[in-house]
């Protein structure tokens, strides 16, 4: 990475942490003040979205600590998840992202990260690609017919759109986790369809219950994280290029 880059890198970490950071404790505080109820699990939902913020700029500049601080916040999210009713999500990453944490943390001390070095990214073939796809839709089909089985909130039109963005966030978690735990470029392409989704998924949540005390934040959480995966998907396409260099 040149000084250029690396000046911006620095200026835009540091813009998405400060950024995150107060937004979050204004609205919390706000939110606080506001709520009937619900605070501790506001003050939890912050906590969780701080952690996860950090976990994302880690991930985008290829640093393994990433993995420590995604634990933290998967927890959390995937505990929201469950008092709002997103039982995809909830299974997701109670399930599915706290064990890939593990996963992870393996797979790229084996791939050169740690000790302040970045992991050795990699990139998908044509064949990986369409079996990836075929595997996103037929994901997709099948996660949303369960989740409209499963759902029991009244006001169908509005439910089907929410669990629409339910199980398109829960593909591309899927698959986003698989490629970065296994350090590949691609990953982005499935992280900033999950940040579109959820932003689209708690916008709508919010409507629907507009005092819910944690749904802003995490308009604001994956706002900030759509930001830092085109971000990330900048850093890995010089990370991938390394690290095909350093496997051939």
């Amino acid at each position: 990475m040149d000084k250029r880059s690396d000046l911006f890198n620095k200026i835009f970490n540091l813009f998405v942490l400060v950024g995150m950071t107060v937004v979050t404790l204004i609205v919390t505080g706000i939110k606080l003040g506001d709520a009937e109820g619900g605070q501790a699990l506001l003050i939890i939902a912050a906590a969780g979205s701080l952690a996860g913020v950090l976990a994302n700029v880690l991930s985008a500049n290829g640093r393994i600590l990433t993995f420590l601080f995604g634990l933290i916040d998967v927890a959390i999210y995937g505990a929201m998840c469950l008092t709002g009713a997103k039982y995809g999500n909830a299974a997701l990453h109670l399930l599915y992202f706290l064990p890939m944490q593990v996963v992870g943390f393996v797979q790229w001390r084996k791939r050169g990260a740690g000790e302040g070095e970045r992991v050795r990214a990699r990139r998908l073939d044509g064949s990986r690609w369409l079996l990836l796809g075929g595997i996103f839709l037929a994901g997709l089909v099948a996660a949303y017919f369960v989740l409209c089985a499963l759902d029991k909130t009244e006001a169908a039109g509005v439910v089907r759109w929410l669990v629409l963005t339910d199980a398109l966030s829960m593909m591309c978690n899927i698959l986003g986790q698989y490629l970065m735990s296994t350090a590949y470029m691609e990953q982005w392409f499935f992280w900033i369809g999950v940040n579109i989704a959820s932003v689209v998924m708690w916008v709508l949540t919010l409507r629907q219950t507009p005092d819910s005390s944690y749904a802003l934040i995490y308009v604001v959480k994956y706002s900030f994280y759509l930001l830092n995966s085109l971000n990330g998907l900048r850093i890995w396409l010089g990370l991938s290029k390394r690290g095909r260099s350093l496997d051939n």
